[in-house]
């Protein structure tokens, strides 16, 4: 059996490129072809591209108190669904340039829900989806204490509208398992905490 990653990038070629679209995101179109798996090459295809930044999200996660921080705010691409368009997530901002993920964490969390992480720990980078969009997300677990967390954040000039709720471990795992947490960030984070739980709790 011939094992997994045989291709690169440098073997894509992208015969053609172009903006179709530049607002706060942007939109590519690509014509490009690249090797099968068969020995052929794959006939001219074209696709179209969202451009997004990567971003940084953070599980702010009390050891002590056995409790974590979730945001709820409204967002548009759960508008339409046979659920609340208002979900339940982590702390999260877009990466700015000469930025690093850990300063990402600070900054939001400051902005978010009046945190500040004493420790972050790297749970993983993910393509949030790779069929259409550039976006990869850094993951991370965050050491907080929640005794007086909670209550109304966001910047106004960014249109922010956040509620910061203070919730048991348990209560977030099984918001999973019902369907109250729907997004990828969440999910992943909040089953890591599962898994890892014991040890943080530990040696935070």
């Amino acid at each position: 059996m011939t094992k997994p990653f045989q291709f690169k990038a440098s073997d894509v070629k992208v015969e053609k490129r172009e903006i179709v679209f530049q607002g706060f995101f942007r939109m590519d179109k690509l014509c490009l072809t690249h090797p099968r798996f068969d020995g052929r090459n794959m006939p001219q295809f074209t696709r179209e591209l969202f451009i997004r930044g990567d971003a940084t999200c953070v599980l702010p996660y009390d050891p002590e108190r056995d409790e974590v921080v979730l945001l709820e705010q409204f967002r548009l691409g759960a508008l339409g669904r046979d659920q609340s368009p208002w979900l339940l997530e982590l702390v999260a901002g877009m990466n700015e340039e000469g930025e690093s993920s850990e300063e990402v964490a600070q900054r939001e969390a400051e902005e978010e829900a009046g945190l500040s992480f004493s420790k972050l720990e790297k749970i993983c980078d993910y393509l949030v989806s790779p069929g259409g969009t550039t976006e990869m997300v850094y993951l991370y677990c965050g050491k907080v204490s929640t005794e007086s967390a909670g209550g109304l954040f966001g910047l106004e000039e960014e249109s922010e509208d956040i509620r910061a709720h203070v919730v048991s471990a348990d209560e977030a795992i099984a918001m999973i398992s019902d369907g109250r947490i729907n997004n990828a960030a969440a999910i992943i984070a909040i089953q890591w905490l599962q898994i890892n739980r014991a040890r943080l709790r530990a040696g935070w």
